[in-house]
């Protein structure tokens, strides 16, 4: 029988980052033999690439079962990058928010299909951190805002609809982005779950995209239409005060006048 090709080196890295996100939203341990369903690949070649991560810390190893989790490597890198980034300065301003509306407040950013949530009320040990970007006010923000070089609608995987409200049309979708622009935020309003209303408005840099995503969200019953402009300026001052926070100074838009 013919012996598949090695992978090359750009392949292999493909393979190996592969593994890495088999572990977004919080997935359980995953034996060698669970890594190769997820990713369509033999056992052999998962078990050898999870080998290979294991060997430089970016995998753990539970000795007991043999099944794997993101490791150090991992955990540092990510520390590392939180306070690159200067999310530990937003932590005490989201908290404020949060406080102030009596919501969760969540602050995220574009990674993809999806908004990455990095900091706020939704970062627990039991809550994936990715949201789709189509359904949610955080990901609306984030596509009606684009940095350069972010894709537009067209590469978004198929509108998959959590609930009876989600948009799944494209063509829709332009639409609600549109109009997301034109109000300057963004709604979530049970789109991406059931008795869920959420607010959501961009971080703005002097090119006018959004860094960042800043969302306030509680149930329909609390953040009710007719306390939508007190949350949205409640939620647009904490994103002022971010810009200056995450922002180096060059890229920062002039102050409001």
């Amino acid at each position: 029988m013919t012996q598949a090709p090695a992978p090359t080196g750009a392949q292999a890295v493909r393979r190996a980052l592969d593994v890495l996100h088999c572990f977004h939203d919080n997935a359980p341990d995953l034996s060698a033999s669970e890594l190769a369903r997820r990713l369509g690949l033999a056992t052999s070649t998962a078990h050898r690439l999870a080998r290979t991560l294991l060997g430089a810390g970016f995998l753990e190893q539970d000795p007991r079962t043999a099944r794997y989790r993101l490791g150090p490597a991992v955990t540092e890198l990510g520390r590392l990058s939180y306070h690159q980034r200067g999310l530990h300065l937003a932590a005490p301003e989201l908290a404020d928010l949060a406080q102030r509306t009596g919501t969760t407040v969540d602050l995220a950013l574009r990674s993809g299909p999806y908004a990455v949530i990095v900091a706020g009320g939704s970062v627990t040990p039991k809550v994936g951190l990715r949201r789709p970007l189509h359904s949610t006010a955080l990901g609306k923000v984030l596509l009606a805002w684009p940095r350069p070089g972010e894709s537009g609608l067209e590469s978004l995987p198929p509108l998959h609809a959590f609930t009876d409200r989600t948009i799944v049309e494209p063509a829709q979708l332009a639409a609600e982005l549109a109009r997301v622009r034109a109000a300057a935020h963004a709604v979530n309003d049970g789109e991406s779950a059931n008795g869920v209303r959420t607010l959501a408005v961009p971080v703005l840099d002097r090119a006018e995209s959004a860094r960042f995503a800043l969302a306030v969200r509680g149930t329909p019953e609390f953040v009710t239409p007719d306390r939508t402009d007190w949350f949205l300026a409640q939620a647009r001052s904490c994103a002022r005060a971010l810009e200056v926070l995450l922002l180096p100074p060059a890229e920062r838009r002039p102050a409001a006048g």
